[in-house]
């Protein structure tokens, strides 16, 4: 069988272009693959955080992913923390990667002037060297077990695509070691934009919660993100991403969640305004976001079952993660 991993940053929101772009691939492809989903905290840790309110997200996170439908029955669940083969791996990789493949890393030149920001307040000047080197944990994430297919958003994909090159050249330089992983991205849906900017892309770490609806949002507060969404003066419901990027994020949201393509939404609505399917909308997230909502508090209202959930699924991904480090090592002349 085909193996599928992806993971999430245990940072507190988890939002519905996540879901849309990510989660929802994961939910499917454990039905078809393999599955290894995991929490990232020690991606976490590449910016400025508190221990207690990372544990609390570690669990939250959890939760989540359960509560969008996975099931520890057949995906393993686990947290990157707890294998430590990740980090061993990360180092080897680091020992094989060009400075200028890790300085080619746009995500880290889109984060890096917000972590300096953040990490000023706390007495210090620059991002951390993790920031930089947080593409090379992710292809150790990814190589260790021997990944066929990495559902990721479309900002991801330079990623994996690295841990592809990384693959290809440990494979050539010593022994035919690791699987070479593919990306495997939403044709529509991949990219869900802020709802308050829709020419940026959904994010937990905007500045205005405004921008996205998470997962944990009630009722009230979906209803009233909606209604502010950003649109366009034009009026009609039209979908046009180039040129009218506001409604047409609405329409892709409202696509996702249906399964009704952007052409038969705009005719649904003809003739109608932005108010009416506004409340159409609005109506659809509540419906999706509510239940997913309900049995995360339902979750973490067990913590002991969700730790449960993480400790024996972390067994699992140590068991393949250890024997992929033997043929790592045997492949490197240092394992006596």
């Amino acid at each position: 069988m085909k193996r599928s991993l992806s993971a999430i940053q245990p940072t507190g929101v988890v939002h519905i272009g996540y879901y849309i772009g990510a989660i929802s691939q994961f939910v499917k492809l454990q039905e078809e693959t393999e599955a290894f989903y995991f929490l990232v905290d020690y991606h976490a840790m590449t910016v400025p955080f508190h221990p207690e309110e990372l544990h609390e997200n570690l669990l939250s996170a959890a939760a989540t992913y359960l509560a969008s439908g996975l099931d520890p029955n057949k995906a393993t669940i686990f947290q990157q923390s707890q294998v430590q083969e990740h980090t061993e791996l990360a180092w080897i990789l680091a020992c094989l990667t060009k400075m200028g493949e890790a300085e080619r890393m746009t995500q880290f030149k889109e984060k890096a002037p917000r972590a300096e920001r953040a990490s000023r307040a706390d007495g210090t000047e620059r991002a951390s060297v993790e920031l930089f080197t947080y593409p090379i944990l992710m292809a150790a994430d990814i190589l260790l077990y021997d990944t066929d297919s990495v559902p990721v958003g479309d900002d991801q994909k330079q990623h994996v695509e690295l841990a592809r090159d990384l693959a290809e050249r440990f494979n050539k330089l010593f022994v035919d070691t690791f699987t070479v992983p593919e990306p495997r991205i939403k044709k529509a849906g991949a990219r869900i934009m802020a709802l308050d900017d829709p020419t940026k892309k959904m994010s937990k770490s905007a500045g205005s919660a405004k921008s996205y609806i998470a997962l944990s949002d009630d009722d009230k507060t979906i209803a009233k993100k909606i209604r502010s969404a950003q649109t366009d003066s034009m009026g009609t419901i039209d979908y046009d991403p180039k040129n009218r990027p506001g409604i047409s994020n609405l329409i892709t949201i409202c696509s996702e969640l249906t399964d009704a393509s952007p052409a038969q939404i705009v005719k649904e609505f003809e003739g109608k305004g932005y108010k009416e399917f506004k409340e159409a909308l609005a109506h659809i997230v509540i419906e999706f976001v509510a239940p997913i909502r309900e049995r995360q508090r339902e979750l973490l209202a067990d913590k002991a079952e969700l730790v449960r959930i993480l400790n024996e699924g972390s067994k699992k991904a140590r068991e393949v993660a250890s024997r992929k480090m033997t043929q790592v090592r045997e492949a490197l002349g240092i394992r006596l």
